[in-house]
């Protein structure tokens, strides 16, 4: 058969590269990177290019599987309708609405098909809802919305302009960015050096980009947060604060200064491990430069104080001046989907959070969503409102979530449990139902949240490679009838009837919105000019054509939408990032909330700190470029080769442990214990080691063999379910206290 070549946004990270994809009949050939992507410009990391086996994958669910007699069987999407309907209804009808409990995993905000998840949460009608945000990013959130108005207003490095970038807790030279959409960091960053810039990296480990950097300093997991502090301080003290042209929009910054005194250097020094001519030189270089930006990831977020970390990186950013400026940390302006774009610029309503709370702690739910750390309790806590079902949606959190051992354990006492997701892995073999999804080649894609947090702007939208295999249903097509199970209509009802009533909503919301760019149109004249496009291809259509580049369905000549990205597959440029403020705010006060009262209520728990005593010994994840959290293990492209989960350990500490390089050690924390293979380094600081995070393949219910054999250890055995930051729910995975020891050899 004659080849075909296709191009296509990879779905896998964050970076949005474009990809070119060969292939014969149904089988991919070869993919290689989009040289004329505009956005991209050709590169791609190994799991782009491992697509290819996961497409061929055997162990890729293909059928619905249903649990007959203690197994889960292949069976008729009839027959695993009629069991959700049986399993998922019995539940709601004799426990209620917040019995049933929804997951959602990391690709949700990589799918079109995310844009129906609110859909199926607001038909199921529980508050039971948790996500990976609140094992990963809830805290950069909560930060942004307090001092911004917006969930997604995340201020981000102008990489292809700044002279000086301070990085701490993130590696995005194996992440390929996070919370920062930009392909090719490692090259974005080697021409920051070239061009005369500076690249810091503050890290408890020399990763990969700690390489690349011109300086690496160690310090303490979990006390960013007292060093960002100390940053303030030594600017506030030496006259160094510059808000320049954010002065009139900025409020708080009195009270930022008063926070900031006792957090000296020399009071943070033996907290972080930097000494206090160090974080003198960090503060002073900041401020020195000339267009500098500070970011932190997952590292400032998974920890105790995740959310005044993540706050502080943007207090710095407003202090230097830096914050909105070329060069600076700067707020993207997305063709589509995002809140800051519409409605009236400036004042907003703001964030509330701690509408309800979760049954057994009482965790305030955060942005809708209750702490995925309390999943576990929620389900094995006996009582009234206790979680009796789960529906999970591309997510793992039994390798993902704090305690997993307990999650694992609770999972097997569910009532009813039904999965979307392509494997069965070590969460989906407890499912009663598990449904399958389209492959990455048979979906339209555009990064709807992910532009929103792009160091350009762009749009880049690309069609299926190929159709929907027979015998699968598009995931939104999923969704909807799952939706439709639980809200009473039966899984017979009219999925296309389903999707006009949620693109109604969706465009009688947006025409009622004060400034938008349709604001009183006639909705069902807008949702004919859509045409004959269904699913979130015409959401998306709409989101695109009433978003600020839009063409406001005749408005604006020439303005975006899904027609005109279908005619440039490689991707529409929208030019680099530009000043924003005052109109990106949608905060009730107009301005940039400095010290907003739940943060500054909680920088008395960080002040109380800084005479603790470090722990003798602590465990931080890391990430590498050829992992994708927990389910890209399956590919042996991706896993052969060297272990890539071992122990790192320090030279000093190995001696100190009694540990050797290749031996195997056994990791206890407070809640659990495990054993891995050791690998020395002075990569490491000492006082610190470090586990891979997504392992832990050895569950035989599973259907993994490639992962089954390169199984690994599941480094949130040891994270503890009931250490969380208070302000976000988000768990914390980073600093754990552990003990380690040898194991003798068999």
């Amino acid at each position: 058969m004659p080849t075909t070549t296709s191009l296509l946004t990879c779905p896998l990270c964050e970076a949005t590269c474009g990809l070119s994809v060969t292939t014969n009949g149904r089988t991919v050939e070869d993919i290689r990177g989009d040289r004329a992507d505009v956005f991209s410009a050709g590169y791609l990391c190994p799991k782009a290019y491992a697509m290819k086996e996961l497409e061929a994958d055997p162990d890729r669910l293909r059928t619905p599987l249903v649990r007959r007699a203690g197994r889960l069987v292949p069976a008729t999407w009839d027959e695993a309708w009629e069991e959700v309907e049986r399993g998922l209804g019995a539940v709601l009808r004799d426990h209620g609405r917040d019995a049933v409990a929804v997951y959602l995993g990391n690709p949700n905000a990589h799918h079109l098909s995310g844009l129906y998840a609110p859909a199926l949460i607001k038909a199921i009608g529980t508050r039971n809802v948790y996500s990976a945000s609140t094992l990963d990013q809830m805290p950069k959130q909560v930060s942004a919305g307090l001092m911004f108005g917006g969930a997604l207003s995340i201020p981000v490095p102008d990489l292809d302009r700044t002279d000086h970038l301070l990085v701490l807790g993130a590696n995005p030279l194996a992440s390929n960015g996070s919370l920062m959409t930009a392909p090719d960091v490692k090259g974005r960053l080697r021409a920051l050096r070239a061009r005369g810039g500076t690249l810091v990296v503050v890290d408890p480990r020399r990763s990969l980009t700690a390489l690349d950097a011109d300086a690496h300093h160690c310090i303490r997991p979990g006390t960013d947060a007292h060093l960002l502090f100390a940053l303030v301080h030594v600017l506030v003290a030496e006259g160094r604060v510059a808000l320049g042209r954010l002065a009139e929009h900025a409020a708080g910054l009195a009270e930022v200064e008063r926070l900031a005194r006792p957090f000296t250097p020399e009071a943070v020094a033996n907290v972080t491990g930097l000494d206090a001519a160090a974080i003198r030189g960090l503060a002073r270089d900041l401020a020195r430069a000339r267009r500098a930006a500070v970011y932190g990831r997952i590292g400032t977020c998974t920890q105790e104080f995740g959310t005044l970390a993540s706050w502080l990186v943007d207090v710095l950013n407003v202090l230097t001046g830096n914050l909105d400026r070329e060069g600076g940390a700067m707020f993207p302006k997305a063709a589509a989907g995002a809140k800051n774009t519409t409605g009236a610029p400036g004042v907003g309503r703001g964030v509330r959070f701690g509408r309800f709370a979760s049954r057994v702690r009482g965790l305030p739910e955060v942005y809708g969503e209750l702490p995925t750390s309390v999943l576990a309790e929620e389900i094995d806590t006996p009582g009234d409102g206790r979680i009796r079902g789960l529906v999970t949606v591309a997510g793992n959190p039994v390798l993902s979530a704090p305690n997993a051992g307990r999650l694992r354990a609770a999972l097997a006492t569910l009532d009813f449990m039904v999965s979307v997701d392509i494997y069965l892995n070590e969460t989906t073999r407890h499912a009663h139902v598990v449904l399958p999804a389209p492959s990455a080649f048979e979906r339209s894609h555009y990064d709807v949240a992910l532009y929103q947090l792009a160091v350009r702007n762009v749009a880049h939208y690309s069609a299926p490679v190929f159709p929907v295999s027979d015998g699968m249903r598009d995931e939104w097509q999923i969704l909807l009838t799952l939706g439709a199970i639980a809200s009473g209509l039966g899984r017979g009802a009219d999925v296309a009837a389903l999707d006009d009533f949620l693109v109604h909503q969706v465009v009688a919301r947006e025409v009622e919105t004060p400034g938008s760019p349709v604001e009183g149109r006639d909705p069902a004249e807008l949702i004919a000019a859509l045409g004959a496009r269904r699913g979130p291809d015409r959401v998306l259509d709409f989101l695109l054509r009433s978003g600020p580049y839009g063409d406001a369905f005749g408005r604006r000549e020439g303005g975006v939408s899904l027609d005109l990205l279908e005619r440039h597959p490689h991707g529409v440029d929208l030019g680099p990032l530009r000043p924003r403020i005052p109109e990106v705010l949608r905060t009730p006060s107009g301005k940039i909330e400095l010290a907003p009262p739940p943060l500054v209520a909680d920088v008395a728990r960080l002040a109380a700190t800084l005479d603790r005593a470090p722990a003798p010994l602590v465990l931080v994840g890391r990430r590498t470029l050829r992992s994708n959290n927990s389910w890209m293990h399956n590919l042996d492209v991706l896993v052969k080769g060297r272990p890539a989960c071992t122990l790192h350990v320090h030279p000093d500490d190995a001696r100190r442990l009694g540990l050797a390089d290749g031996g195997a050690a056994r990791v206890r924390s407070r809640v659990g214990a495990l054993e891995l293979p050791v690998e020395v380094t002075d990569g490491i600081m000492r006082g610190v080691v470090s586990i891979p995070h997504g392992w832990g393949h050895d569950d035989p219910a599973s259907a993994l063999r490639v992962a089954a054999a390169h199984a690994g250890a599941n480094a949130n055995l040891l994270a503890d379910d009931a250490a969380i930051d208070p302000l976000s729910g988000n768990a914390v995975l980073s600093g754990i206290p552990v003990a380690v020891e040898p194991v003798p050899p068999a």
